[in-house]
């Protein structure tokens, strides 16, 4: 098994490792307004969205994880049938290894071979060409395509690149992909400095991936000999202040939030702060380690009825009309949104 193979596995035990039941997302600084009556009814609920422009039946939808090896292959299966299932879409983890090695396509083919018919998001770096973006699509025959900028995890990685001259790059994929690019953090956060140049260069879908969640910076440490990085741990926007800082751009994207989520609750404030969409990975991936596919598929199941639940609780029948609910929040979070304005 390659260096990059061997990284992917070691990547999905790090992350359950870590893994935390309240996840540090700020998200429980923010207070939602519920309505006694509301005059609803349950089953006028409705819960579907978009994605990249795709309808999906679901406000939530299996982010990226994994891929690149045997075992993460199996992994992928399992969470495509998973998806097909319950009507979710599904990123795959970065596929660059595959690129690289042809031994590790099946690893991605796979997904789209138990979910023949559903939503797939490739996945990318920035750093790869449009040339390596087409084969990525092909693979899965994605309906989009994914690119994650993560600066902070190449350098504390052993072997992580060392130079991000990537904006000319991710404008020609804008630009030129046949399919939607979104493009996402790796759990900093996207801030208005990053999102500033992204909507320069024409990008129209962004995963802000706050601070939270899974963390690559600690990942990567954590396959350092000397673990010397450990002060990065904390770095970057939670995904609650993340939201808050793409407020001001909420008329130039549609927002993908992702990090740490772990409830209904923590998909509805996402959609509230502008969310179009909710993206899960480390629930998912610790679902199905501790769970089985069974409880994963149990989860997903409750995730949309709960979701709906809260959706009646505010009065709002759709997730547009969510967007337009008011929420209260914290001192620390006040202060953080009013700084922004300055």
């Amino acid at each position: 098994m390659n260096i990059q193979a061997h990284r992917k596995d070691e990547h999905v035990i790090i992350a359950e490792k870590q893994y935390q039941e309240n996840a540090q997302t700020d998200l429980n600084e923010v207070q939602l307004m519920f309505d006694s009556l509301p005059e609803l009814a349950l089953d006028e609920i409705d819960i579907s969205t978009k994605l990249a422009n795709y309808p999906i039946a679901a406000p939530f939808f299996i982010n990226a994880m994994t891929g690149g090896s045997p075992e993460t292959g199996k992994l992928n299966a399992r969470l495509a049938k998973i998806a097909a299932a319950n009507g979710l879409a599904l990123a795959t983890g970065s596929q660059s290894v595959a690129l690289a090695d042809s031994t590790a396509v099946s690893s991605f083919q796979v997904v789209r071979q138990n979910d023949p018919t559903g939503m797939i998001l490739a996945n990318l770096g920035a750093s790869h060409g449009l040339d390596h973006a087409l084969k990525a699509i092909a693979m899965t025959n994605a309906q989009a395509l994914e690119i994650h900028l993560n600066p902070a995890q190449e350098l504390v990685m052993p072997e992580g690149d060392r130079s991000f001259y990537w904006l000319e790059n991710l404008k020609q994929l804008v630009d030129e992909c046949p399919v939607p690019v979104i493009v996402k953090e790796v759990g900093m956060g996207l801030t208005p400095k990053t999102l500033n140049k992204l909507q320069q260069i024409g990008v129209k879908y962004v995963d802000l991936a706050g601070h939270g969640g899974t963390n690559f910076v600690t990942i990567e440490n954590q396959r350092r000999h000397r673990k010397e990085y450990s002060f990065m741990a904390d770095s970057g926007l939670s995904t609650a202040k993340s939201l808050l800082a793409v407020q001001a751009y909420r008329e130039n994207f549609s927002i993908t939030a992702s990090g740490g989520i772990r409830n209904a609750l923590d998909i509805v404030k996402c959609l509230v702060l502008g969310a179009d969409n909710v993206g899960i990975s480390g629930l998912f991936l610790h679902t199905l380690i501790k769970q089985g596919d069974a409880g994963l598929d149990q989860l997903i199941k409750d995730l949309k009825i709960e979701v709906a639940k809260i959706m009646l609780l505010l009065g709002c029948r759709s997730i547009s009309d969510l967007h337009h609910e008011n929420v209260f929040l914290s001192e620390k979070l006040l202060a953080f949104q009013q700084q922004l304005t300055h």
